[in-house]
């Protein structure tokens, strides 16, 4: 629903030290320009603000975000302001970390502001510093893929998914979590949508040459992001069939070469990597006939025989669900890339 208004939206957009410049000053451009770059670009129309941008930080003392970046804040969350629009940039943040207790100022001020009845967006890992507000509790949301870990294991009350581009919390849609790291374009294009309208969107859109992706992430997903565990037998069927994933009854080969009873094996298996043993296999396939498609020009036939599959039909199948996209469509949206070549 659009809200439209005769004043600017206002937003505030959070910086911190982790913060990843790009995504923070993008979003400052884009909001910036809106309602005046199409017009200046066609030279039609009357030039109007729609946003007035702010940014905000623990405190209004100038800083360094990732890779030296500066930061000037405008203002501090212990003035505690207030904005139509709060948004919260990409965070370079390893899986592997956690930012638990790390800036419980910014969390409370954060439920301060969605009590108000400010609008909360989050691009990429930024969803993680909305999940530690405890605001996504119960609640669907997103991130890159590669924190699914991260929130099954810091933030279990979070219904993740790791697929969408945009995902919301709510019917109201006061709280919206975009996925990967480029997707503060996605986010900036649904802003500019819901608080002017779909005609501001697409013009920003057009101008910058922002590119909605309504296929979401599954097709830029890897489907081997490999768990820790301890189970070293389960370690060494993965290495296994890394190797051999292509041969025909490899499941059966894998159970052989571990050495233990095949029900063991498989509930070992799926306890330690959360996935079946045929799962992994089809996965282990897929992610392969993906980097074929990307650098060669061999026929899906070929393909589907080399990476086990002697039925093409049910490989395309699998494919899809697997990716979100056929493979002519995964290699025609790749490939070029690969080649060094911009897709036409």
């Amino acid at each position: 629903m659009v809200q439209r208004r005769n004043h600017p939206v206002s937003v505030l957009i959070v910086a911190l030290p982790e913060t990843a410049g790009s995504a923070l000053y993008g979003m400052v451009d884009v909001l910036s320009v809106s309602g005046s770059l199409w017009e200046v670009m066609v030279g039609s129309g009357e030039e109007r603000q729609l946003f007035t941008t702010r940014i905000v930080g623990r405190s209004t003392t100038p800083f360094s975000c990732k890779h030296g970046i500066p930061v000037t804040p405008d203002c501090s969350v212990h003035d505690n302001p207030f904005a139509d629009v709060v948004i919260l940039p990409e965070i370079w943040l390893r899986p592997e970390d956690s930012i638990k207790g790390r800036y419980d100022d910014l969390m409370e001020w954060l439920r301060v502001c969605y009590r108000r009845g400010a609008s909360i967006y989050s691009a990429c890992s930024g969803s993680i510093l909305l999940a530690e507000s405890g605001l996504l509790n119960g609640r669907d949301a997103t991130s890159h893929w590669g924190y699914e870990e991260l929130f099954r294991r810091e933030y279990p009350k979070v219904k993740f998914h790791s697929t969408p581009n945009i995902c919301f919390a709510s019917a109201e849609g006061r709280i919206a979590t975009a996925g990967g790291v480029m997707s503060w374009h996605d986010l900036a294009i649904h802003i500019i949508a819901r608080h002017c309208g779909l005609g501001e969107a697409i013009h920003i859109a057009k101008t910058y040459l922002l590119r909605w992706h309504s296929e979401g992430q599954l097709p830029y997903t890897n489907l081997l992001s490999r768990r820790h565990h301890a189970d070293t037998v389960v370690r060494t069927c993965e290495r296994w069939l890394e190797k051999n994933f292509n041969s025909q009854g490899a499941v059966a080969a894998a159970v052989r070469a571990s050495g233990i009873p095949e029900r063991s094996l498989k509930r070992r298996f799926l306890a330690a990597t959360e996935t079946t043993l045929i799962e992994y296999v089809q996965r282990l396939r897929i992610e392969s006939a993906k980097r074929q498609l990307e650098t060669s020009d061999k026929s899906l036939d070929e393909i589907s025989n080399e990476i086990g599959y002697r039925e093409t039909a049910f490989f395309r199948r699998l494919f899809k669900r697997h990716t979100g996209l056929t493979p002519t469509e995964y290699r025609r949206m790749f490939a070029p890339y690969a080649a060094g070549v911009s897709p036409m």
